[in-house]
């Protein structure tokens, strides 16, 4: 009798061991189930993302990176004065401002506007576009290259124009044009391109501040001649999404154009700034109604 009980008792045993490797087993495959599970979705979230950013789904047309054609440089400066007559100013969401006690930023004995920024940033390149059509109306650009914001950034791949190694002749002012960076990320920044010499570095750092701009640091800055600065951009990157150099340029010709209103405009502004810093010249550009309406779209003058 007592032998059967402990044969029975071993019988349980084993059908409890039994029992407790097969409920092991489950939970094992289960949680396998279910890892497998996850990698799949983080494979297929990864690939979206992948495709996301090498530019699959929608297409982002952005331009070829490299020198501007003569074609594309032509038509951002001849765009027509009835055109800025029609876009004014009232797309413009801002405006540089008027600074006090600031010597005169000059060079070559003419007035200087500088611009830093750089290539990954998204405000840079919406800004590029009025800058460069507003410098046009006083002088040339040569070797302006064509490039986009950085793809990881906020309004990712916004076409633009790069001032890095472009030149600028004009009989009534002169430019510089400092692009710190590229859009090619390097570690966790970007990689370096261009610096600003010790001068318009002092300038940086003294202007683009609390109360001359609005915040500390933010690019694109622009000084006009010491006369008036500005940081950020003007107008929303957005505007410019899925466009191409050309196409944007083409835009700038049509009033009717949401680019227009925002590029022209916001030219038109740094026009007015301009003809403050060469004493209205040439009088065909800073005489017309245009340019005087935008003289009021010009911040108060700070500091």
């Amino acid at each position: 009798m007592a032998r059967r009980v402990e044969q029975k008792a071993a019988a349980r045993e084993r059908i409890a061991a039994q029992l407790a490797a097969q409920q092991q087993a489950e939970r094992r495959r289960r949680l396998l189930l279910a890892v497998g599970a996850v990698v799949l979705v983080v494979v297929i979230v990864g690939g979206l993302v992948t495709i996301r950013l090498v530019g699959g789904g929608k297409k982002t047309a952005t331009g070829p990176t490299g020198a501007a054609d003569t074609g594309l440089i032509t038509a951002l400066s001849s765009i027509p004065d009835s055109t800025f007559a029609t876009v004014g100013t009232a797309d413009v969401k801002a405006a540089p401002s008027a600074i006090n006690g600031a010597p005169a930023l000059t060079a070559g004995g003419k007035p200087k506007v500088l611009y830093i920024g750089a290539e990954f940033c998204p405000y840079c390149a919406a800004e590029r576009w009025p800058v460069t059509v507003a410098l046009s109306r006083f002088g040339t650009f040569s070797n302006l290259g064509t490039t986009h914001s950085a793809s990881e950034d906020v309004f990712p791949n916004t076409p633009t124009l790069s001032f890095h190694g472009a030149t600028y002749t004009s009989q009534y002012l002169a430019f510089t044009g400092v692009e710190t960076t590229t859009n090619e990320m390097v570690g966790n920044g970007y990689k370096p391109l261009d610096s600003p010499t010790a001068e318009d570095q002092k300038t940086f750092d003294t202007y683009n501040k609390p109360p001359y701009v609005e915040s500390d640091g933010s690019i694109p800055f622009i000084d006009l001649g010491g006369k008036y600065v500005g940081s950020g951009a003007t107008y929303s990157p957005d505007l410019l999404a899925g466009k191409t150099q050309t196409e944007v340029a083409d835009a700038l010709k049509d009033p009717s154009s949401p680019i227009a209103k925002a590029v022209d405009g916001s030219a038109n502004v740094y026009t007015a700034a301009i003809c403050k810093l060469t004493n209205n010249q040439p009088a065909k550009v800073c005489s017309t109604d245009a340019v005087t309406a935008a003289a009021a779209k010009l911040g108060a003058a700070k500091g």
